[in-house]
C-alpha cells in the first residue's frame, strides 16, 4: 500500500469538529482542509456522516458532507462509476477513487481523507494536474503515420489488438504517479508510470510507425529511467493495471534497439 505523505508545504492545525447527529449509524470523517486565498494554514476538519441517510461509497459521504453540513467542502468528481478519474484521493493512506471505495472497505472508526500526495493542492481535496497532464502530452498520445490513410481504418489483426489490452484503459487519474516516491523527488522530470504506460500503449501499436522516435524521446537519465520498480504504481491502480510491466518493457525495447 502507498503510505500518504503530506502534500507540499501542508503543515496543518485540526480544524473544526462538525457537530455529530443524532443518528445510530454514524461514521466519522477527517478531511485535510486549505485554502489557499484565506491565508490560513491547512487544517483537518472532522465531520460526522449519517450512514442512514447516505450511498455506501466514500464519494457519497463527501457529497453528503457538502449538501448537508459543509458547503465549502471542495473536491472533484463526474462520472460516479470509476471511469473518469476525477475523484481520486488519498484516503486511508492509499491513492484510490472515492467513487468506487466503499466506506466499510475502510478499516477503522474513521475515514481519513487527504489530496493525492507530493502535488500542489488547488483548495481542499483537490490537486493541480497541470504538470502530470503535460507529461501525458509529452508523449504524443496519438497514431504516428507515414503512408496514406486508409479510406475506411487502419486495421489490426486480434492479437495486435489484444497487445493494448491493460494499456489503453488507464483514466489519468494519477493515483500511480503520486505513489511512486520517484516521481515524488523528480516529478518535474521523470515523466512517472501514467505518462509511460501510455507511452508504451503506442509504442506497442501495430499502426504506429514512429517507434525509433518514441524511443529517442525516452532514451533520457530522468524521463524513463528513474523507474526502479518500487511497484507503488501497480499496487495503486484503481483499475488493475500494471505500469511497472510497461516501464520495464519499454527499457527492454531500448535494449533491443541497442543490440
Amino acid at each position: 500500500m502507498a503510505q500518504f505523505t503530506l502534500p507540499k508545504n501542508s503543515q496543518y492545525t485540526e480544524g473544526k469538529a462538525w457537530p455529530k447527529p443524532s443518528g445510530k449509524n454514524v461514521t466519522a470523517f477527517r478531511i485535510y482542509r486549505w485554502n489557499p486565498d484565506d491565508g490560513a494554514k491547512p487544517r483537518i476538519d472532522t465531520y460526522y456522516v449519517d450512514r442512514d441517510d447516505c450511498g455506501p461509497m466514500v464519494l457519497d459521504a463527501l457529497i453528503w458532507i457538502k449538501n448537508k453540513v459543509d458547503s465549502t467542502l471542495t473536491f472533484r468528481r463526474s462520472c460516479r462509476e470509476g471511469i473518469c478519474g476525477s475523484c481520486a484521493m488519498n484516503i486511508m493512506g492509499q491513492n484510490t477513487l472515492a467513487c468506487t471505495l466503499g466506506i466499510d472497505e475502510c478499516n477503522g472508526d474513521t475515514v481519513k481523507i487527504y489530496p493525492l500526495p507530493h502535488m500542489p493542492v488547488l483548495k481542499d481535496l483537490v490537486p493541480d494536474l497541470t504538470n502530470f497532464f503535460a507529461q501525458h502530452a509529452a508523449v504524443e498520445p496519438w497514431l504516428h503515420t507515414e503512408t496514406p490513410q486508409p479510406e475506411k481504418e487502419w486495421r489490426q489483426s486480434p492479437e495486435e489488438r489484444s497487445k493494448l489490452d491493460g494499456l489503453y484503459e488507464c483514466i489519468l487519474c494519477a493515483c500511480c504517479s503520486t505513489s511512486c516516491p520517484s516521481y515524488w523527488w523528480n516529478g518535474d522530470k521523470f515523466l512517472g508510470p501514467a505518462a509511460l504506460l501510455q507511452a508504451y500503449r503506442w509504442l506497442i501499436d501495430s499502426r504506429d510507425e514512429s517507434t525509433g522516435e518514441r524511443l529517442d524521446a525516452l532514451h533520457d537519465p530522468f524521463k524513463l529511467y528513474r523507474c526502479h520498480t518500487i511497484m507503488n504504481c501497480t499496487n495503486a491502480c484503481p483499475k488493475g493495471l500494471n505500469p511497472a510491466k510497461a516501464i520495464a518493457e519499454i527499457k527492454k525495447m531500448m535494449v533491443e534497439r541497442v543490440v
